[in-house]
């Protein structure tokens, strides 16, 4: 497995220092989630500040751009890493797309579809010279060597999609080459859900299911003491709280054997009780969608839980303490060596 560290956008004038600590504590690459600022840019600057480290977009907003624009800015970024980018697409929900990006959603399972399809045929083109992509949601005929990218030395970048229902994951299966789990992807999720889907989809493009990454982020309570790893504990419920409030999510919980904890989460919510939300996490839930552990014990145990599975694992909050960012390069690096 390769471990990657996750992190969101920054200012342009302090990403290229993450870059570089990122490489040099020993992690594969440094994963750029999309917020209120763009993934691409922020790959961009770590491209030219740490040579050789992987870069991955998990995920960027699909529907807001056009399938060229995002072509063309992914084979910028896999020609400026030398082969080492990886395009992470996702939908976003409705009301993003909508009210904040001004763009049509409708039917976006089948519009990603096309949307990789679109994507790919444009990497095509940029080689070729040859456009000739005609799919349900979008239509793409027409590059002049003015307007194209031209050819790179480097393979095409991998485009990977974030899954969560079993469609989803079928069609990641289908036409992409990796997807993104959710933080919510706990093992049992991944055993159920992601495998058999993802490997359906495979199967029914002639595809072998190896070739497909699977990218899994993983929320972590580590700490020699028990005071560190309550600390730790309080901030990872506090997250799994709020991914647990998408009512499209429940049924992972549920599964799991935690039923209703998101509808509990979400009548804390409406209320503003934000504490409370934090309380419908117990212990026994933490346990099985965490993984807590001293640092010694760390590297086994996240092998022991994502080897069969996962391609990937995205430390999750592994930035989010300068202090200890270090000791989590030296558990990517022993993971990665194995």
């Amino acid at each position: 497995m390769h471990v990657d560290a996750m992190t969101i956008p920054q200012p342009l004038a302090l990403i290229g220092d993450t870059a570089k600590r990122t490489q040099a504590a020993g992690f594969s690459g440094l994963l750029f989630t999309e917020t209120g600022r763009t993934a691409y840019l922020n790959a961009a600057v770590a491209s030219q500040a740490a040579p050789g480290l992987e870069l991955s977009t998990g995920v960027a907003v699909a529907f807001p751009r056009s399938p060229f624009v995002t072509a063309a800015t992914a084979w910028e970024l896999q020609e400026a890493t030398n082969g080492n980018f990886r395009l992470g697409l996702g939908t976003q929900v409705r009301t993003h797309v909508v009210r904040r990006y001004g763009m049509p959603f409708e039917r976006p399972g089948p519009r990603l579809r096309d949307y990789v399809r679109a994507v790919k045929a444009c990497f095509s083109a940029f080689r070729t010279g040859r456009l000739d992509h005609h799919g349900e949601f979008y239509e793409l005929d027409f590059i002049t060597p003015q307007w194209s990218a031209g050819p790179i030395d480097a393979a095409d970048p991998k485009v990977d999609i974030a899954a969560v229902n079993p469609w989803m994951l079928r069609m990641a299966g289908e036409v992409a080459d990796g997807v993104h789990v959710h933080p919510l992807g706990e093992p049992g999720y991944l055993a159920r859900h992601v495998a058999p889907n993802v490997a359906a989809g495979a199967q029914k493009s002639g595809r072998d299911t190896s070739d497909i990454a699977v990218i899994v982020p993983v929320m972590t309570i580590v700490g020699d003491t028990d005071e560190e790893r309550h600390n730790e504990r309080e901030l990872v419920r506090a997250s799994l709280s709020f991914y647990a409030s998408t009512p499209n999510y429940a049924f992972i919980l549920d599964e799991a054997g935690f039923e209703g904890t998101t509808a509990r989460i979400r009548e804390k919510q409406k209320a503003g009780d934000f504490k409370g939300m934090a309380a419908q996490i117990t212990d026994d839930l933490i346990a099985v969608f965490a993984t807590e552990s001293t640092w010694d014990g760390l590297a086994e145990a996240l092998v022991g839980k994502y080897e069969t599975t996962a391609t990937r694992l995205v430390l999750y909050n592994a930035l989010s303490d300068p202090e200890r960012f270090e000791r989590y390069g030296e558990i990517a690096q022993r993971i990665s060596a194995r």
